[in-house]
Order: C-alpha cells, then structure tokens, then sequence
C-alpha cells in the first residue's frame, strides 16, 4: 500500500501541512457549522478522536506465545523482556479503525486487480467488520505477544476467517501500513482540531461583540503604548490561532500488479507517493503537523499571558466567573485563573513533542526502521494536549467580564495619546517626536495629561501648536484618529469583526 495526500484545508496553520513534495496534503475539506442560541455555542463536526497515550503496564496475555507472523525462520521466540520492549500494541491501538480502513482498501484493490478472488475479498470485509465492531464493544482481546495493531487485527482476522486472511498482507509490508495508518489517524486529528480553533474564535468574536467601544491600553515591553479598542485586541487573538501511504511493500515496491491510484483514491487521498523508499520513511507530515500544534500552543500560551496579568489585583481588567477559576487552600480570598496558568504551561508540553520527533528524526539511514515506532507517543500526546488547550481557552472566555470602569480609570496613565500628538504636528517625524517628548516630561512635572496643558505651554515648548491641537488628545479622540487598514479605529474595527462574523458565519443579524 502507499502513502497518500489529500486536499489542503482552509485553515492556514494546518492547511499546509503536508503540501511539499515529501508529505503531500494530508486534510480533507472538513464540514463544521456552528449555531448560537442565547448564549450557547453547539459544534458539530468531526467525531473526537481518542488521544490516550499511556503504556499500560498490565496487557492482556495469552496463555502461551503463539508463532509470530513473520517467524518462519526462527527457531526461537523472543524473550519476556524483548517482547515488553518491543510492544506498541498499549498505545497504537487507537489506530484500529485506520487500519481497518487501509485494510479494506487494499483487499478491495487486491480483488479488482485479480490478486484475490472476490469471495475471498468479501470474507475479509466481513471479518474486519466483525473485528471493528468487537473493538467498539470493548470484547477484543489485545495481545502483547501479537506487538501492534496491524498484528493483532490480521491475527484475529486469521482466528475468525482461516486462510483468507492470509492473502491480505499481498504486495504490503507493516512499514507501509504503519504510515498509512497514521496519515489518516492525523488527518482526523487535524479535522478535530479545526473543530476546536473554530469554537474558540467563535467565542473570541462573541467576546469582542460584547464589548464594543470599550478603550484600553496598549503595551509593549509591558509598558503604555497607544489606546487601542479591546475588539481589536480580541480579534488579534482570533488571528493568531487562524495560522495547523500505502503499498509501497517494505523499501523497494512490489512486482504484482497492484493498482496504488485505486487505493490512494478510495481513501480520500489525492495520489500516492512517488518514491516507495522515502514513503516507509517520511515523517515530514508529522513534524509539520507538531510544528503547526506548537506554534498554535504558543500562540493560546501568549493569550494565557495576557489573561492572567489583566485578572491581577494589580490589572483588575478582567474577572473571570467562579466556573473558570480555583482557590487557595491556605488563602481563603485567593480566585486564580487557574485554566490559562495550565495553558501557558502545557505548551512547552507541545514544543517538546515536536523536539522528540525532531531528535528521533535526526541520523536516521534512508527507509524504515524502529526507532520510528517511538513517532506515535508524541503526536498523540501533542493532539490531546492542544485540543485540551484550545476546549479550555473558549470556555475561559465564555466566562469572563472586562471591568469597564477599572479600566476607564486607568486610561489616563502613560500618556498614550503621544504618538496621536506627534502625528498631528505635520513635521518631520524625529523633529515631532523630540517636541512631544518635551511636552511628556513637562506634563510629568506637573503631574497631569497632555490634554491638561494649556495652548500657551504648549505653545512654549514650540509654536506650531494650536488650538486645534485638542482634538487629538484624549484616548478617545486619538482612537478616532486611527484610519490605515488593520489598525485600532472604531472604522477597521468594525470591518474586521464583520468579516470574522461573515466567515465563521455567526449571521447576527438573522438571529436577532
């Protein structure tokens, strides 16, 4: 079997992922729609996918060890703890229902191209059925002696149908079936994180509805900036998460006639992969995909940043409400934004899955070998983590309220209308800026604002001020200064929430 593509999705982070020539496109247009009703927001879209990691240290064992399916020359099994070692089986298990799909696939290929007979083929369906549905009904017994999923599944699958069975590993080896399965398990995982992205934009937007007009500081270096609307600064947020094989036999390909089109298109992938060697051992599809979860798990980590500090006594912008929010178990007045603390946290979680795989990546000689079966633990984990992540920061911000008049009252301090004032002298830039700053320090001798001075000392710092000067002071009036596209004024604001509205297709205006 080969390793396949798929159309890219619409989602820029994700949806160019695999578009090089190593990975090809691994997403598939997904269907998402979203209906608010009151105040609740319903997703519905691709299923959750299951993102439990963990080796559990108590398989299921048979009785005694049965031959391996690639034993025919050895004479020996391996030993207990060879077999520990070596297992998978306690964590990709949860790629049964992709192997599964590969498997009825490549049968179906199989038969067309004449390799199997068509009731050997419709067995094989039948069986895997059989299997899927015992695995869904928790009545399948996994087995450490049978090493992985593919394993186990074609074992049971021999267990249940006999000698059919053995025809479905013809002109496929498990290093191809390995990275068919985790293509498709990722594409899905890529589908549920869109899923998630969306939910939270959606209430980012709700969010910024809520609060139009309402001026807040801007900052860099954690120092006053310039006034900018919080709409802005919310949509900002709903940007930055905007940015997220088979029969190729073991190395060389296969002499049978096998038809990797048909297989490639019957799993919803665009064509397969040109090269078999680098098909079994190309993970560039999934380190881009790491890649993508980090830099979305960076970008909710600085949003967490922002949330925390602005619900500090010392901001008190922001009040998050008792569901979002833990106490102290010594402190009986603490409310901690706990949630966003987590998410700041967990990205270094989701960097250091994408550095494994980097590291596990490095050196390695060209086709598959086993240290790629360590690749599975960390995309897992990354998955479950950033949807974690993202789930936590829309609920967060279905939950918390900006404390209007707490940040009205700090408006005044930092002088944030300066940068207004030198745009509004109309001279050189270096020469308006020494000008402003002249009249920055008067104003902090004199412990007052720029709209506090007088025309006369401003006019004694330099005569090009005049009366008009005071309509561009103020954060108020410097906000309605803001025209250039993509800036703060209430104009490009209210164009950007629109468009967000329009694309996330909230429709407002027929809700109402």
């Amino acid at each position: 079997m080969e390793s396949l593509s798929l159309p890219s999705s619409s989602y820029s982070s994700y949806s160019t992922l695999f578009s090089s020539h190593h990975t090809h496109s691994l997403t598939r247009p997904h269907r998402l729609s979203v209906s608010l009703t009151a105040d609740k927001t319903t997703m519905r879209g691709p299923p959750a996918i299951s993102c439990v990691a963990e080796r559990s240290s108590h398989q299921p064992q048979s009785p005694e060890k049965e031959t391996k399916l690639w034993g025919g020359r050895f004479e020996e099994s391996v030993t207990d703890a060879v077999e520990r070692f070596t297992e998978s089986i306690s964590f990709d298990k949860q790629l049964y229902k992709h192997d599964i799909m590969g498997s009825r696939a490549h049968a179906s290929m199989l038969a067309h191209q004449g390799l199997m007979s068509c009731s050997d083929r419709d067995s094989i369906l039948q069986g895997l059925d059989e299997i899927e549905s015992q695995i869904e009904g928790g009545n399948f017994k996994w087995r450490t002696d049978r090493e992985d999923v593919h394993m186990n599944i074609e074992a049971a699958l021999t267990d249940l149908i006999g000698e059919p069975a053995k025809k479905l590993h013809t002109a496929r080896s498990r290093n191809d079936q390995v990275l068919t399965d985790f293509r498709l398990w990722c594409r899905d995982a890529i589908d549920a994180i869109l899923s998630r992205i969306k939910h939270l934009q959606v209430a980012l937007v709700t969010l910024a509805e809520k609060n139009e007009g309402l001026i807040v500081p801007g900052y860099t270096h954690l120092q006053r900036a310039q006034p900018v609307l919080l709409q802005h600064l919310l949509l900002a947020f709903v940007e930055q998460v905007q940015n997220l094989l088979l029969a190729t036999c073991s190395t060389a390909g296969t002499g049978l006639p096998i038809d990797r089109f048909m297989t490639s298109k019957d799993l919803g992938f665009t064509a397969p992969m040109s090269n078999s060697i680098d098909a079994v051992s190309d993970r560039d599809f999934v380190l881009e995909f790491l890649s993508a979860n980090s830099i979305t798990a960076i970008h909710l980590s600085r949003v967490g940043e922002e949330w925390v500090l602005w619900a500090s006594e010392e901001f008190g912008f922001l009040t998050p409400s008792d569901r979002v929010s833990t106490g102290s178990s010594i402190m009986p007045q603490k409310k901690n934004p706990d949630p966003m603390e987590l998410v700041r946290g967990k990205s270094a979680r989701v960097v250091g899955d994408l550095v494994s795989l980097l590291v596990l990546c490095k050196g390695l000689p060209l086709a598959y070998n086993r240290d790629l079966q360590e690749d599975k633990e960390p995309v897992f984990d990354s998955v479950k983590t950033v949807i974690g992540m993202l789930e936590v920061s829309a609920e967060f911000a279905q939950n918390i309220t900006f404390n209007r008049e707490r940040i009205k009252a700090a408006l005044p301090a930092g002088h944030l209308d300066a940068t207004t004032l030198a745009d509004y002298l109309g001279i050189p830039f270096r020469t308006s800026h020494d000008i402003v700053g002249r009249s920055v320090a008067l104003c902090v001798s004199k412990n007052c604002q720029l709209q506090d001075l007088s025309l006369e000392e401003l006019r004694s710092i330099n005569p090009v001020f005049d009366k008009d000067v005071y309509g561009f002071l103020g954060v108020e009036n410097a906000i309605k200064k803001f025209c250039s596209y993509g800036s703060t004024g209430a104009e490009q604001v209210a164009s950007q929430l629109q468009y967000w509205i329009n694309k996330l297709n909230l429709n407002r205006g027929n809700d109402q």
